[in-house]
């Protein structure tokens, strides 16, 4: 049944357009049950929000101006109760455990290149109203995203319901853009877990300072979760914040959803094999492969992995520029009309580039976690198959941790989200009372 989402602001042209997202089940649809057009509401912070459109003045206490200093706030939601409510049930989530308003901001911060320079991002702090002075805090990583408006800080849209489900409930939360996304200069790396989990860190320590100065502070316990593209990201990062990266946070639990863990041997097999939907393969393959090629050797032009036309236009598309309702009919059909032969036969069998690539994102699993950790999916999942969870899994339980996969049946790829992100947030409730 669809949602009458006129009632929250949306105009009926951007209704259309998040319908005609979830019929053609692209790689976008993963993450993006709407077009950035927010309600007033959000758009429109009251005089009730602290004043803090300003960049950080003072020496940062944390970072001493390194990776994570603050450099400003910008105020972009202001939600009572009711407006979150409504703003979820849009996306068809249980709406029981929303408790509280919200704020949210716009953070802006120091972080590093996939090669180590120094730049900036973006992302978003959400900051429950009520709920105890010193927070927890969820680290939120989003998924697939080809328009750097989408991203959380900027765009009311998917990425939203997750940062919005777990501060109503009472937690802080930091949502990175990754590089390139939002207002982060530069073009987004796609699928490269190393830079998104510097710019997950770095939000961290950006969202401490600012939680601080908002008068909220935190307490340094990190429950971390995320989303498909944001699943493996938040794997990754629960490695690092295990291993120690930041000495003021602390891992408490982990609930990645339908990330794809294992590029080499679930997720690049289920892309040829008919596991993967043909129009969200195209999309994903089209972004990996022209995103990659700036980090690994792939190919020397565009010509040796795609056909033509679209090797002339296929590294344009994915600009940040542009939307998936102008990528996709670029695009053709399937992997076949996508891919010169060679490189339709590489991919199946990597080697070189390809397998490095593949291999410089997989192995996530292989650690063993001090905290507990479940892994969500759905058996109905056409984007990520649920053999990405069970082969996580198998990896934790070769180091002896039990991570259970939560199965939410014939659900698709965007469904498994919404039916996951309630129970998530119940059970970080039942882990937070073992304290």
């Amino acid at each position: 049944m669809e949602n009458d989402n006129s009632r929250a602001g949306y105009p009926t042209s951007h209704r259309r357009r998040r319908i005609a997202r979830r019929t053609t089940a692209t790689a976008a649809a993963m993450v993006l049950a709407a077009l950035g057009v927010a309600p007033a509401v959000a758009q429109q912070p009251t005089a009730r929000q602290p004043a803090a459109q300003q960049p950080a003045g003072a020496p940062d206490p944390y970072t001493a101006h390194g990776r994570g200093t603050l450099l400003g706030i910008t105020p972009v939601a202001d939600l009572d109760r009711a407006d979150v409510a409504r703003f979820l049930a849009s996306g068809g989530m249980d709406t029981t455990t929303v408790r509280h308003g919200l704020r949210g901001y716009r953070l802006t911060y120091r972080t590093v290149t996939p090669q180590g320079a120094p730049t900036t991002a973006t992302g978003l702090l959400a900051l429950p109203k009520g709920g105890p002075h010193r927070l927890d805090l969820v680290s939120d990583t989003h998924g697939t995203m080809a328009h750097r408006d989408y991203a959380p800080s900027v765009g009311e849209d998917f990425g939203r319901f997750a940062p919005y489900l777990h501060a109503s409930a009472g937690r802080a939360v930091a949502a990175p853009d990754y590089l390139g996304l939002g207002k982060g200069p530069g073009r987004h790396p796609y699928m490269d877990t190393k830079s998104s989990v510097t710019a997950s860190v770095d939000m961290l320590r950006a969202a401490r300072t600012a939680a601080q100065r908002l008068g909220r502070p935190l307490t340094g316990d990190v429950y971390a979760s995320g989303f498909s593209q944001g699943g493996q990201v938040a794997m990754a990062l629960g490695k690092a914040l295990d291993g120690g990266v930041d000495r003021h946070f602390g891992l408490r639990a982990l609930a990645p959803v339908s990330g794809p863990y294992d590029i080499e041997h679930a997720e690049t097999p289920a892309l040829f094999d008919g596991r993967v939907n043909d129009i969200s393969a195209v999309f994903y393959m089209s972004y990996y492969l022209t995103a990659q090629s700036r980090l690994h050797p792939l190919y020397k032009d565009p010509s040796e992995a795609f056909r033509k036309p679209y090797a002339d236009i296929v590294d344009g598309l994915f600009d940040t520029g542009h939307t998936e309702e102008e990528i996709i009919p670029a695009l053709p059909a399937t992997l076949k009309e996508l891919l010169t032969d060679d490189y339709y036969r590489r991919l199946q069998h990597p080697t070189g580039g390809l397998l490095e690539a593949a291999r410089a994102q997989d192995g996530n699993c292989a650690w063993k976690p001090d905290v507990p950790v479940r892994l969500y999916s759905s058996s109905g999942d056409t984007d990520v198959p649920i053999a990405n969870a069970r082969n996580c899994a198998a990896d934790l339980a070769a180091r002896g941790v039990d991570a259970p996969v939560v199965d939410q049946g014939r659900a698709d790829h965007n469904t498994t989200y919404m039916k996951s992100g309630p129970e998530i947030v119940r059970w970080f409730d039942t882990v937070a009372a073992r304290r």
